[in-house]
């Protein structure tokens, strides 16, 4: 894809799912290059504050190669993990030793899963990606049990101007240039910054979990707000 993977039209999703079959094979190596390895603590804190027990159920949409989804099953959790790149999938499900976690293939946005379900829904760097965050949430909204938790981990909009820009400059130059570097594909990791452009970030998550009538809604800043937590409960 020339143009890139970013679009703001009907051809998003299929421009998604081409991304993420793209960086599949480097697509953990290169996380940790660009946050200095401190993606690993923002999902240890994203399972913290998601506290799963023994016996409850989880679903980890956008699971990509299943970071979250193993941490939530290492918890006792009964875990569901989706994402839409079969690329992604296969990584997780080779991780999955003990072959605790049900992977499957579907969107965030239809998800085909019972109403009312799961006692903890979780979300890491995917929201953003949806041609409609508002419709994600919605989704994971119907899905979570009455007095169930969501958790949404992603790049935030920090609101201090100075360290804003810092930001945003080191996502739209240095990540390109590591995508590049070891996966051949300076756009695979543009992504990041064009998608964020045109994505609300932790007020517009923490707006939209308020509509759906959640209570206990909160924004946890990590880094200044360069990323953040979005956590909430299903009235019940």
């Amino acid at each position: 894809m020339a143009e890139g993977y970013f679009a703001n039209d009907e051809t998003r999703a299929e421009r998604v799912r081409a991304l993420f079959d793209t960086i599949a094979p480097r697509y953990d190596f290169i996380n940790d290059l660009q946050s200095l390895w401190l993606h690993r603590r923002w999902k240890k804190r994203l399972i913290t504050l998601a506290n799963p027990t023994a016996g409850q159920r989880a679903l980890d949409l956008c699971c990509g190669t299943g970071d979250v989804a193993l941490a939530l099953a290492a918890r006792g959790a009964d875990v569901t993990g989706m994402d839409f790149s079969q690329a992604m999938l296969d990584r997780a499900s080779a991780r999955d030793k003990n072959k605790s976690i049900t992977f499957t293939k579907g969107d965030a946005m239809e998800t085909d899963l019972p109403d009312n379900h799961f006692d903890i829904v979780t979300m890491a760097y995917g929201l953003r990606n949806l041609a409609d965050f508002e419709a994600g949430l919605r989704e994971i909204h119907r899905v979570t049990k009455p007095g169930g938790r969501i958790l949404v981990l992603d790049f935030g909009k920090p609101t201090f101007t100075p360290w804003r820009w810092l930001y945003f400059t080191y996502l739209k130059i240095a990540v390109p240039l590591f995508g590049k570097i070891f996966c051949r594909d300076a756009p695979a990791y543009a992504y990041i910054h064009e998608s964020l452009e045109h994505y609300p970030a932790q007020q517009g998550v923490d707006k939209g979990l308020r509509e759906l009538d959640c209570c206990d809604c909160t924004i946890h800043k990590i880094l200044g707000g360069a990323m953040t937590i979005n956590v909430a409960v299903k009235q019940k």
